[in-house]
């Protein structure tokens, strides 16, 4: 069995880059490694020794993490396949356990509270909690287990409308919320790290860069945005640890959350440098790259090799079209007012 020692201490995204060794490590052959054969399927990988895995070894290996954070591809099968079999798997070796979602928000807890105790149906609960459209398919088999189980469930996301104002007006926009709403998020919701901040913008700008002033601006709250979220994602977790001690986090969010160990993992080290924290990632299979994983080694304590989906378009201009009725279709707020 490969050593749990990087799973006992927190590390910071340099730390973990040096523990792993990936400049040393040889190059890895595609021919070393099983292809994902569907989309179901995944192929585990243990990042410091660049091998494969098999899942209960992976929860072995998992067991002492106070938090276990499983980034996913939202929608995709191999993911949530990969979640609810990890969830089922540290479970069996630590009955106490809590979930934590991005995929609900922190105002909606009492409509999930309501759900798990019985008191409302499914149907109930999606519309109470606005759940994501994709519930059933991706994250009903973990919750379910969850509630069988008499496992606590917590809602982790900041709240979608307080989200979109920042998003659309600023940081600025905090000031406005009515003061028991600020009070239930993050004390400071924008602390961030540089190295994010760089992933960010070359993630969203490209290579168009943020040279105008208004595009600055308005990638300047886009990212004020994704910092809500994570901090309110980690404080969440916090909140958990101290409500349910002793219980390992199971923590499910975008891997764009975690990866390299930043977004809400480096708020997790800021705020709580001694709780361990294990990080796995996805990352699409390159069946055309003699060395899949060059470049993929540091996004996690353990990846997941996945194929990756269809493209949804490939017409440019019906993926303008329908990316513009998306947004249409959702409900006018009021951003001036908090109310």
């Amino acid at each position: 069995m490969a050593s749990i020692k990087h799973l006992l201490a927190p590390l910071t995204t340099a730390g973990f880059a040096a523990l792993t060794g990936c400049a040393q490590l040889p190059a890895q052959s595609a021919a070393d490694i099983t292809e994902p054969t569907s989309l179901y399927d995944r192929v585990l990988i243990d990042s410091p020794s660049a091998q494969p895995v098999s899942l209960s070894t992976l929860a072995e290996q998992l067991a002492p993490a106070d938090v276990v954070v499983i980034g996913e591809y939202h929608g995709h099968q191999a993911s949530h396949l990969l979640q609810a079999r990890l969830q089922q798997q540290l479970h069996r070796i630590n009955g106490s356990q809590v979930l934590t979602l991005e995929q609900f928000t922190i105002d909606h807890q009492p409509a999930l509270d309501d759900y798990l105790a019985g008191i409302t149906g499914e149907t109930e609960m999606l519309e109470d909690a606005q759940a994501w459209d994709n519930y059933r398919g991706s994250y009903r088999p973990l919750v379910e287990y969850a509630r069988r189980h008499n496992l606590p469930v917590i809602a982790a996301n900041a709240p979608a409308e307080v989200v979109r104002c920042v998003g659309r007006t600023g940081q600025g926009y905090m000031d406005k919320l009515p003061a028991e709403q600020r009070l239930s998020l993050p004390e400071q919701p924008f602390l961030d790290t540089p190295a994010y901040r760089k992933k960010f913008e070359t993630a969203i700008s490209g290579s168009h860069g943020t040279g105008d002033p208004a595009m600055a601006e308005r990638m300047d709250n886009t990212y004020k945005a994704q910092l809500l979220r994570d901090n309110t994602m980690a404080m969440r977790i916090l909140q958990a640890r101290d409500h349910y001690p002793e219980h390992q986090i199971v923590h499910l969010t975008g891997t764009f959350h975690s990866e390299e160990r930043l977004g809400t993992v480096a708020l997790l080290a800021h705020h709580a440098p001694d709780l361990s924290v294990a990080v796995i990632s996805p990352v699409f299979w390159p069946a055309d790259s003699p060395a899949p994983l060059a470049g993929n080694l540091d996004k996690g304590d353990y990846l997941y090799l996945i194929q990756p989906l269809p493209p949804e378009f490939r017409d440019s201009d019906r993926q303008r079209s329908a990316m513009q009725e998306r947004f249409s279709s959702r409900p006018d707020i009021d951003c001036n007012t908090g109310e």
